[in-house]
């Protein structure tokens, strides 16, 4: 059997924040139930089992929502007692969790630190760009609670890296995020383009990032990223790191990237499994831990054809010059579908053409430099 990695939502999609961009929200809407509940202990020691029973060699428990926390410390702390009662394999386990860190304490610090979780934290740059989206029930910016933990984090020693999604706001200001994400000392960073509704023509909403301005934003970032490269500090920037991964001739870790599907299990917080975090929706359920097995749920993804119908390739992506470093993009990005239920070409498709153009040269350049050296600074 193959590693395994699990993306568990044990509070579902409850969440202590009010995002106006928020995409698990959207998703929630658009199926039978809305909120499935805090993940009960039978469900939580089911899928650890399963899991466990499952995997090969390594396995990782990933934690999302809403806000995962909201399901409490003592739900994490006995994850930690059940995956030492079923790891009768020896299998290396790892761990990760994306919060908002609004509202965590140094117990959480500890907890982390002590059980080597990879934290992933929300923050969308400077106080200003932050507070226009990300906000609390009252309508109120959470810049600096967030901060406070990014802080605290940085105190304990907890390994973390910052999540901003890209909107249309933050997108105008990537200059001052990158001077300050610098300034805080931040060097692991994720930037992740903003999801317009399922179903709507993408590019309408206030917060919506067109494909121009997401075209110049990485061009920018790239810009200020290679600058900073060739001076000898280096940041880690997840987009950039795989594109030079890939030019070295190997895989993409980061799924988007690949241009097709990974063969992923969403767990929901009443143990139905999805194949991606983006199509938690009823019709794409492959099953529940709590009753089924991986044998159960690797049937049902072959029969959705889920992974399959992420293989089409547009026309046009066949003729494009950028087409074996883009690969088309995520499967979400080329939604909504056409009449006849076909996905489209990657609504970014001109961001990518404009950032390949810009930077591909420089690109190539740090890949020499690290097929030769072994690293990039």
């Amino acid at each position: 059997m193959p590693p395994i990695h699990l993306l568990i939502k044990p509070s579902s999609g409850a969440c202590n924040l009010r995002c106006r961009y928020c995409f698990y929200h959207d998703v929630m809407e658009n199926r039978e139930q809305a909120f499935l509940g805090f993940m009960s202990p039978e469900t939580q020691e089911h899928l650890i089992q399963k899991a466990l029973e499952r995997a090969d060699g390594q396995c990782t428990f990933a934690y999302q929502g809403g806000e995962p926390t909201l399901i409490g410390l003592d739900y994490f702390k006995r994850a930690a007692e059940l995956e030492a009662k079923y790891n009768r394999k020896g299998v290396t386990i790892h761990h990760a969790i994306q919060t908002n860190g609004y509202a965590l304490d140094e117990e959480w610090a500890r907890f982390f630190v002590e059980n080597r979780y990879l934290v992933g934290l929300s923050m969308d740059g400077t106080q200003q760009t932050h507070d226009r989206y990300r906000v609390d029930p009252a309508g109120e910016g959470t810049f600096r609670q967030v901060q406070r933990t990014a802080r605290m984090f940085d105190r304990f020693g907890v390994e973390y890296n910052i999540l901003t999604v890209v909107n249309g706001q933050t997108a105008k200001k990537i200059q001052s995020i990158y001077t300050f994400y610098k300034k805080n000392g931040y060097r692991y960073l994720q930037f992740i383009p903003c999801l317009d509704p399922l179903g709507e023509e993408p590019g309408s909403r206030e917060y919506s990032l067109t494909p121009k301005a997401y075209g110049e934003f990485l061009c920018l970032l790239f810009d200020l990223w290679y600058r900073d490269l060739m001076a000898g500090e280096e940041i880690s920037i997840r987009q950039f790191d795989n594109y030079i991964q890939m030019l070295l001739g190997y895989p993409p870790e980061s799924c988007g990237m690949s241009g097709v599907c990974s063969f992923q299990n969403v767990v929901e917080a009443d143990g139905g499994v999805y194949p991606c975090d983006f199509y938690v929706l009823d019709e794409y359920c492959l099953g529940n831990l709590n009753r089924d097995s991986f044998e159960d749920l690797e049937r049902r993804r072959k029969e959705l054809q889920f992974v399959e119908e992420s293989r089409a390739v547009d026309p046009d992506c066949g003729q494009c010059r950028w087409y074996p470093i883009c690969r088309g993009g995520c499967k979400r990005y080329r939604e909504p579908r056409t009449e006849q239920g076909a996905l489209r070409k990657n609504f970014f498709c001109e961001s990518y053409q404009m950032f390949f153009a810009h930077s591909i040269s420089r690109m190539e350049e740090i890949a020499r430099y690290v097929a030769q050296s072994g690293r990039i600074g």
